[in-house]
């Protein structure tokens, strides 16, 4: 799902808690005191981001991580719930129960972009996962081309590595490895953005 952070309303977390336990149709993610509306996606996005929690589920089986959906918060402060593509979380608090909805300890977070946030995933979001201290590595994936950017915790700093359709992916802070090609398994993404959309881009 993606945000519509241009159309926001106050509340407090509880209220925010209580309208999301009645909602069965859209998802809202409260930054601040301000709530914004989730959009669905599109049917790449919406692959990729299976194809995402499938692999890390398989590569994190016997480990005490656990992979979410969307349709699971992650509190990165006691004012600011996100709803990212996917998130992985190692902490035994943060395990499945039928009550709870949202995680504490996000380690692993996953943005599938679109053209219309792609901006805010970058900006805003990056800066609110960046803030919570359990955060270790912020992945970026494209579904204009094959492509996945890694953003990764070295102390107070941040590392940057670019992945493209041949490379493998890796996310040390859960020892995972995987294939580019593979998160677009059963997708039409293009490999390579083709000359008109990257002289667009380069303009």
């Amino acid at each position: 799902m993606v945000a519509q952070p241009s159309q926001p309303w106050f509340m407090t977390v509880d209220q925010w808690r209580e309208l999301e336990r009645q909602s069965h149709d859209i998802k809202r993610e409260y930054i601040n005191g301000r709530v914004y509306a989730m959009a669905g996606g599109s049917r790449a996005h919406g692959r990729v981001s299976s194809n995402i929690v499938r692999m890390l589920e398989d590569a994190l089986d016997d480990s005490p991580c656990n992979v979410y959906n969307s349709d699971v918060a992650a509190r990165l402060s006691p004012t600011c719930y996100l709803y990212p593509d996917v998130t992985v979380t190692c902490d035994e608090c943060d395990q499945a129960t039928p009550d709870e909805t949202e995680i504490q300890s996000p380690r692993v977070v996953v943005e599938v972009l679109s053209e219309g946030t792609e901006a805010y995933s970058r900006g805003e979001k990056f800066a609110l996962y960046r803030a919570c201290p359990t955060v270790q590595e912020y992945i970026l994936v494209s579904t204009k081309y094959q492509a996945v950017e890694v953003f990764r915790r070295i102390l107070k700093n941040w590392e940057y590595q670019a992945y493209g359709p041949s490379d493998e992916v890796e996310l040390k802070s859960i020892g995972v490895y995987f294939s580019v090609s593979a998160l677009y398994r059963r997708t039409t993404v293009p490999e390579r953005l083709d000359k008109t959309e990257e002289e667009k881009r380069n303009k």
